[in-house]
């Protein structure tokens, strides 16, 4: 029996720790996660709240590793599957069958799908907590608790507002979720009926198709007439994960004119484009 208990302390231990990884390396997918869920109402209280999850479950994984107080480590984190699950099933009734977000992006898992395996991680917890004996250190557990949920802010910090330009747009169509505070990317203004913006939306699509090393581009439409995205995408052969905004928006976004491009590196605007497109993006390509 002792070997059976190692073997599903071990188990277990390594369930959170891998879930904090990849909540870890890409810690942005995880904050607007949160928003979606709409279980906070801005990026600064989701980057916050992120931090303590990644932490909690760092700091779980690294605990049930080792043989000290497994008994209410294992009733703590029942409880916290349980209210886990609770959202989860909120969301699969919703009919919400986006990624969830238990595993980042690196595992894409929908509601119903992380039902079905917290329901085993909750029986693992159950065997533990009745068959587990109680061994004392309690120390030892908050020590590491407070080590791993206080160092996120260490090794996570949190951008500023200002410097988050374009953290409301969370959700593209033909993409999902995506996280523009990081990595590099190309967000391109246009207007859906400019003729302009339809001759860069061509110059860069032939740039794209001859280059394997094209950044990732996301479009920001502006609608007034009657072309779609479709028949836009069709007339240039240009297509990208897009949104839509509205007139204010637009007007914010751009300059004299339509379109305008904005390069981001981990969420901060390092180049603002309003001509000579294809250009710019070859020398930020060779910059690389």
């Amino acid at each position: 029996m002792k070997k059976r208990l190692f073997f599903l302390r071990i188990v277990f231990g390594l369930s959170f720790l891998f879930s904090a990884y990849t909540k870890f390396i890409v810690p942005g997918y995880f904050e607007i996660t949160l928003m979606d869920q709409g279980l906070v109402n801005n990026r600064l209280a989701a980057a916050q709240w992120a931090r303590f999850f990644i932490g909690m479950e760092m700091a779980l994984g690294i605990l049930f590793l080792t043989p000290y107080y497994t008994r209410k480590l294992s009733l703590f984190s029942f409880f916290i599957l349980v209210v886990f699950t609770g959202h989860l099933i909120f969301l699969h009734v919703k009919g919400v069958t986006e990624n969830c977000g238990c595993f980042g992006e690196m595992i894409s898992m929908t509601p119903l799908e992380s039902i079905f395996k917290n329901g085993f991680l909750l029986s693992i917890a159950l065997l533990l907590y009745f068959y587990s004996k109680q061994k004392g250190k309690f120390y030892w557990v908050l020590i590491v608790s407070a080590f791993f949920i206080g160092s996120m802010w260490v090794f996570l910090p949190i951008q500023k507002p200002e410097d988050l330009s374009f953290q409301s747009y969370t959700s593209f169509e033909n993409k999902g979720r995506v996280d523009l505070n990081a990595g590099e990317k190309v967000i391109a203004v246009f207007n859906l009926d400019c003729e302009h913006c339809q001759e860069t939306a061509s110059k860069m699509a032939r740039l794209k198709n001859s280059s394997k090393d094209f950044p990732q581009t996301f479009v920001l439409y502006y609608k007034e007439g009657a072309s779609t995205v479709e028949s836009f995408e069709k007339k240039t052969g240009f297509s990208a994960p897009y949104t839509f905004i509205d007139v204010n928006t637009f007007f914010d976004l751009i300059g004299n004119s339509p379109p305008r491009l904005y390069y981001l590196k981990n969420g901060k605007t390092v180049h603002v484009w309003d001509d000579n497109f294809v250009t710019n993006i070859k020398k930020q390509m060779d910059s690389r």
